[in-house]
């Protein structure tokens, strides 16, 4: 079996506050927003599927977010919090201290509720990203997997990737009309999955379409981000009927069902 080598980088938890400069419909359930502000100088994302944790105001309008002490982030007491979701950088600029993130539209949640109504001068809090997981890049395929809060993500590992590296993408969205176009110098093939319909947790496009997506010659990476359970079960399945060693994938629940949560990009 061929060694490959991942890394991890670790940075230095920054809590910042950004303010709202574009507002972008990507698609129906797909909302992009670009924030900048002085504060977003020094930011670092060195992995495409890093998270940065943002805060939204609380019921009093205000932003609330911890502060780095000896223990940690700690609340201040008192204030009541801001909630806060899980985000991928989707892109920052250093030139024009821009950063980039992608919210999907749907539920009833904070972030959700937020980003439908967000225009240019409103503020939200941000923290991190806390580390940077760097994937090797000497396989021979790579196979992203995910549903609509996945799809930051994967467009952003497809920009990122070199030319020559070989990716399959199995990209489950509610509609045709949420297909997005991606830009890559890497050799791509997409195969769109659409809900029509079915809710995220109840569907199962997803996994038909990985049991049906032949093994690739040589070492292949799997990358897998959808609802949590589903997430599970495809990892357990390429582990167990494909035989696929532990550290030649990488799978994450965004979004659990049953929760009020808005999922982690959306």
């Amino acid at each position: 079996m061929t060694p490959h080598a991942h890394r991890m980088i670790r940075h230095t938890v920054v809590f910042r506050t950004l303010e709202v400069l574009r507002v972008e419909r990507l698609t129906p359930h797909m909302q992009r927003i670009v924030f900048g502000g002085t504060d977003l100088r020094g930011f670092a994302s060195a992995a495409p599927d890093d998270h940065v944790k943002l805060f939204f105001p609380n019921s009093l309008g205000e932003i609330v977010t911890p502060v780095m002490g000896p223990n940690g982030p700690t609340y201040p007491a008192g204030p009541e919090y801001s909630p806060m979701r899980d985000y991928t950088p989707r892109r920052y600029d250093s030139t024009l201290n821009e950063l980039t993130v992608d919210f999907v539209l749907h539920g009833d949640g904070p972030a959700s509720n937020w980003a439908v109504q967000a225009s240019p001068g409103q503020r939200i809090g941000a923290g991190g990203p806390r580390g940077s997981n760097l994937i090797a890049d000497d396989f021979d395929t790579y196979v992203l997997v995910g549903d609509e809060t996945a799809l930051p993500a994967i467009g952003r590992r497809l920009e990122e990737m070199p030319e020559g590296t070989r990716v399959e993408v199995l990209a489950e969205i509610p509609s045709a009309d949420d297909r997005q176009s991606w830009r890559s110098s890497a050799d791509v093939n997409i195969t769109w999955l659409e809900r029509d319909g079915a809710t995220g947790d109840g569907s199962d496009l997803l996994e038909q379409a990985l049991r049906a997506l032949s093994t690739p010659a040589g070492d292949t990476f799997y990358w897998i981000a959808t609802e949590s359970h589903r997430t599970r079960n495809m990892r357990l399945w390429l582990s167990q009927e494909r035989g696929v060693p532990k550290d030649w994938m990488k799978a994450k629940g965004y979004w659990q069902a049953g929760t009020d949560e808005d999922g982690e990009d959306g």
